[in-house]
């Protein structure tokens, strides 16, 4: 396959508002040994890459300064050691940045095949969200066929993802909207929707839960919510952070509710974790979710497509919190 020299990417061209994404040429990336290189016809757009725009992401070693997690699209070359692909493969691909792109390279390990008779769109929609919900709410977070679930900010893109996947496992849930059109989409979702702006998230679990609380809690808001976490928690609950809308820190902690319920509180970010765990990740939803995908259930809620290049546009609505699902940029 014959591949042309340069390619048209978006970058950040200093931290800031969404108006700082812009396009740039620049020189194709090569795969090295381990990796796909992928031909992108769609990219997701995530909270993360905001955070990155915004100077405020942790960067480490190996993260790619080119926003975009995820990507759909076509084997174009293979690097060497990989032999679970071939060019012209169909996949969907956890990156490690640089998805926001004409070509991406992509981990074999984090690559997967794209469900049958998926398009382009729901498959970027599908890896870094579905790693995310997988990894903390069903791996960390322990959520299991009977058990009961709180999800916060329930229409983003983590949001839907682990209701639909709670429905599908027979977790209980219940999500916090902001929004009477929001709650609705929610209960589509077949989980029960709480309103922060009118309701009490803890009365309402009490009450519905007949005082017994929720297994697990996925949390998007970090410190303004922490101490009601530990309310709405049941004996031996988890709570597991993803992010910190609502404050990186928290004080005044309601240690004895922690101690009195055996309550764990955990949290992580997909990004820094190994190669290593983000592969074991990929086997198990290749194993548990990917027959749910093929046969048509738990697709991702697709909120709006913008063309990659107005990267900008498609932040603007991420960060207006308007969006119910996944935002996506096309490439094609």
């Amino acid at each position: 396959m014959t591949l042309p020299q340069t390619m048209t990417l978006i970058e950040i061209t200093e931290p800031g508002g969404p108006e700082v994404l812009k396009p740039r040429q620049e020189p194709m990336p090569t795969a090295g040994a381990g990796e796909v290189l992928i031909r992108v016809h769609a990219a997701g757009v995530n909270r993360p890459d905001v955070i990155q725009r915004a100077g405020k992401y942790p960067m480490r070693p190996g993260m790619s300064p080119i926003p975009g997690l995820e990507v759909a699209g076509e084997v174009v070359a293979i690097g060497a050691g990989v032999s679970e692909f071939i060019v012209g493969d169909k996949v969907c691909a956890l990156t490690n940045g640089g998805g926001y792109a004409q070509y991406c390279v992509a981990p074999a390990s984090q690559t997967l095949p794209i469900p049958a008779g998926m398009d382009w769109v729901h498959a970027a929609a599908i890896p870094e969200t579905f790693f995310t919900v997988w990894a903390n709410l069903f791996d960390m977070g322990g959520a299991s066929k009977g058990q009961r679930a709180l999800i916060h900010g329930g229409t983003s893109g983590i949001g839907t993802t682990a209701l639909m996947l709670c429905r599908e496992f027979g977790v209980k849930a219940f999500a916090t909207a902001g929004s009477e059109e929001k709650c609705a989409a929610i209960r589509k979702l077949g989980a029960e929707a709480i309103n922060y702006r009118d309701q009490d998230f803890v009365q309402v679990i009490q009450e519905k839960t007949a005082g017994k609380g929720v297994n697990v809690i996925l949390d998007i808001m970090g410190g303004s919510y922490l101490n009601q976490n530990i309310a709405a928690l049941g004996m031996e609950g988890r709570l597991v952070m993803l992010g910190f809308l609502g404050g990186a820190r928290a004080n005044d902690v309601d240690l004895l509710g922690i101690m009195a319920k055996r309550a764990i509180i955990t949290g992580s970010l997909l990004r820094p974790r190994t190669q290593e765990e983000k592969a074991s990740i990929a086997e198990q939803l290749r194993e548990f979710v990917w027959p749910v995908l093929a046969a048509g259930r738990c697709l991702p809620m697709i909120d709006k497509v913008y063309p990659y290049t107005d990267a900008s546009q498609a932040h603007a609505r991420m960060e207006a919190g308007d969006h119910i699902g996944k935002i996506v940029l096309q490439v094609d």
